[in-house]
């Protein structure tokens, strides 16, 4: 998502103890991923690009280099494909289960997560664009007032965000309803707008989910490259209490990182984390409101053309929402 907007703010990197801790916490999730990564750079993996702070990017670019499905630009911003003729995984409900919708959770199989609740927020909304007034109103984040939602950004091609984050959310879903997890989201395509930051938080707040993550990808400069996951930091103003779940967002926000690195072999943010790919952040509504395991993930920079070409890729979605679920997996089974 762009940073600039609501509940994205631009944030200056800084480094800390934490953060260090964190590297740490991530190399010992992913022993093999070094090794994995060493090769993958190597035939044209991730560079180490120009750096800079995060932020949408000023005007059009070059158009985001082919890939499987990807949008020719000008065409309609439809989902791209998974570039093998399938069907999108996830695209209709899991045969285990009843069609989910934000409404209600979905029905899991039996398995490893039976009992436990997570809740999927997949960033922004396709029609947001059409509805500027709605999603300009300000809502009370706890800390102070923001826009209740933005449009997101979208690749230099012109595919948005929130197709984007839906469709890795209905393949995270479909992966974490085969592990026996019960799954909601705080939107499926099913609103006209939204839904607003404070009622993303409240969705999983009043799921009592076990763990929720929030779905991005950044629109940062171009050789801005690589992902984040973003933990709340400890906030304790107005409605915004954040302090009992520091920790085992942190925790959460470490195992995702890991998983991903190893899954997709996408190296972290090159421009925020200390190459570790762990941020904390006390600005985010969705954050700070939230009184559950909670932590967002930017996938990487939608306006950098290596990293649009994995977005616009299924076969690459798909190693995304597995990489979030083995994640989410670990966390939960401990």
């Amino acid at each position: 998502m762009s940073y600039t907007g609501p509940d994205f703010e631009p944030s200056q990197p800084h480094r800390s103890p934490l953060r260090r801790a964190l590297t740490v916490a991530v190399a010992a999730l992913v022993p093999g991923a070094l090794l994995g990564w060493g090769v993958y750079a190597a035939v044209g993996g991730p560079g180490e690009g120009d750096g800079g702070g995060s932020g949408r990017a000023g005007g059009a670019g070059t158009p985001a280099a082919p890939s499987s499905g990807a949008p020719a630009s000008g065409a309609p911003a439809s989902s791209p494909g998974d570039g093998d003729g399938k069907k999108l995984a996830g695209s209709s409900p899991a045969p285990t289960s009843k069609a989910p919708s934000a409404s209600g959770p979905a029905l899991p199989a039996s398995g490893p997560l039976t009992g436990k609740v997570v809740v999927i927020d997949p960033g922004h909304n396709p029609a947001n664009f059409r509805h500027a007034s709605e999603i300009n109103r300000k809502v009370n984040v706890g800390t102070h007032w923001k826009e209740c939602d933005t449009t997101g950004t979208a690749t230099n091609a012109g595919w948005p965000e929130a197709k984007f984050t839906l469709d890795v959310a209905h393949r995270l879903r479909t992966l974490l309803l085969e592990q026996g997890a019960t799954v909601k989201l705080t939107q499926d395509g099913d609103r006209s707008f939204g839904p607003c930051v404070d009622e993303r938080a409240r969705i999983g707040n009043e799921a009592k989910a076990d763990a929720a993550i929030s779905i991005h990808a950044d629109g940062s400069g171009a050789g801005n490259r690589g992902f984040h996951v973003i933990m709340p930091g400890s906030v304790h103003d107005g409605a915004a209490d954040t302090r009992a779940i520091v920790a085992p967002s942190a925790e959460l926000g470490e195992r995702v990182a890991g998983a991903f690195v190893r899954v997709t072999g996408t190296a972290p943010s090159n421009y925020l984390g200390d190459g570790t790919g762990l941020v904390t952040r006390t600005d985010l509504g969705g954050l700070n409101l939230s009184t559950v395991p909670k932590v967002f993930i930017e996938c990487g920079n939608m306006r950098d053309r290596t990293d649009a070409a994995l977005l616009t890729s299924g076969s690459w979605r798909q190693k995304a929402a597995q990489g979030m679920s083995e994640g989410i997996v670990s966390f939960l089974r401990g």
